[in-house]
């Protein structure tokens, strides 16, 4: 079926760690002389959008605000529509966003809190949840890679805590069908010609492809040997971005 939208995933796809990959700034260059509108859809929980646009500009890669989306951005916005108030164990950099003065916390807003993600936070936590307060999820990957070695995401924690107070966790950010219906609704294009590139075979690929979308896997960032073989479908897949080209 016709490409007619690119969707593209950032670390790992674009870059791992501090480094572009190879390729990626002239495919990216390529789709747009294509006139093919790009989005470019993150569950970085560890960066502020401002960081992330200022490091995808350092790279080689201009992205004007409205061409980004990040969980981060989608898990405020559902506060503001529920008029939620967090206990937030979130990433320093992002702290900011969901600082809400004294008020007591009536939700739990989990995602890559790195060394907060201790016993206490989590302890603390989890005491909100047994008294009913919702828990909100910062997008739900399993691992990611910093360039060097695989690291623990969120996903597992945001688990843990759902199993043991025994509720479902919203998640917000990939692969929640609504994170990619909002990112569709800004591309006037069907979701079965929307392209999504991505190293995750679950957040991206499972989850683009639930919601409608095609779907490309690079070996490259997170991907491990045999990650085309985990889904119940096939799954096409790609040495790295370099390849996006020639399916368009």
């Amino acid at each position: 079926m016709a490409i007619n939208a690119v969707f593209l995933d950032l670390s790992g796809v674009l870059y791992e760690g501090d480094k572009i990959i190879a390729g990626a700034v002239d495919v990216v260059q390529t789709v747009r002389r294509r006139s093919l509108p790009v989005r470019f859809v993150t569950n970085t929980a560890t960066k502020s959008r401002e960081q992330i646009l200022n490091k995808l500009a350092e790279l080689g890669i201009d992205v004007p605000p409205h061409e980004l989306f990040t969980a981060p951005d989608a898990a405020l916005a559902y506060l503001q529509q529920n008029d939620l108030t967090p206990y937030a164990l979130v990433h320093d950099s992002i702290a900011p966003m969901f600082a809400d003065g004294d008020s007591e916390p009536d939700c739990v807003v989990l995602g890559d809190a790195r060394a907060r993600l201790n016993y206490a936070s989590l302890n603390r936590a989890f005491q909100l949840l047994m008294q009913g307060k919702p828990l909100i999820g910062i997008g739900d990957n399993r691992y990611f890679s910093d360039g060097e070695q695989l690291l623990l995401d969120a996903g597992p924690f945001i688990h843990a805590l759902g199993y043991a107070a025994d509720t479902e966790p919203v998640i917000m950010g990939k692969p929640n069908k609504a994170f990619f219906r909002e990112v569709l609704a800004t591309v006037d294009v069907p979701a079965a010609e929307c392209l999504m590139v991505g190293d995750d075979i679950y957040g991206d690929i499972e989850g683009a492809l639930n919601a409608g979308l095609q779907a490309l896997l690079v070996r490259t960032g997170k991907y491990q040997p045999g990650d085309e073989s985990r889904l119940s479908f096939p799954v096409h897949a790609v040495d790295s971005i370099v390849d996006v080209v020639s399916v368009l």
